[in-house]
């Protein structure tokens, strides 16, 4: 399965910061997220990681484009009768 990557200048971009300091200061950790990944630690890991919601759509998008490209992949692969193009008009009312 195809998981969509970040492009590297997003990770140059990204930001960090301790879970401590994201519940003290969420809306600065939310602001920050506007400019790229915020990435939520915990005991020097890497715990979460805040994006914005744009980005999230993003995301979505992506990953819903690899599935149906998946989908596709396998249906082309599966064994079976193939249907003359001329029938699939036919039965579209396409002719």
């Amino acid at each position: 399965m195809y998981i969509a990557r970040l492009p590297l200048y997003i990770y140059s971009m990204a930001s960090s910061m301790s879970v401590a300091d994201a519940r003290q200061n969420l809306a600065e950790a939310i602001k920050r997220s506007s400019d790229g990944p915020v990435f939520i630690e915990r005991r020097g890991h890497r715990a979460a990681v805040l994006i914005s919601p744009e980005e999230y759509e993003r995301l979505l998008d992506a990953l819903e484009e690899a599935e149906d490209a998946e989908a596709f992949d396998e249906a082309i692969a599966e064994e079976g009768l193939n249907i003359p193009w001329a029938k699939v008009r036919a039965d579209l009312g396409w002719v």
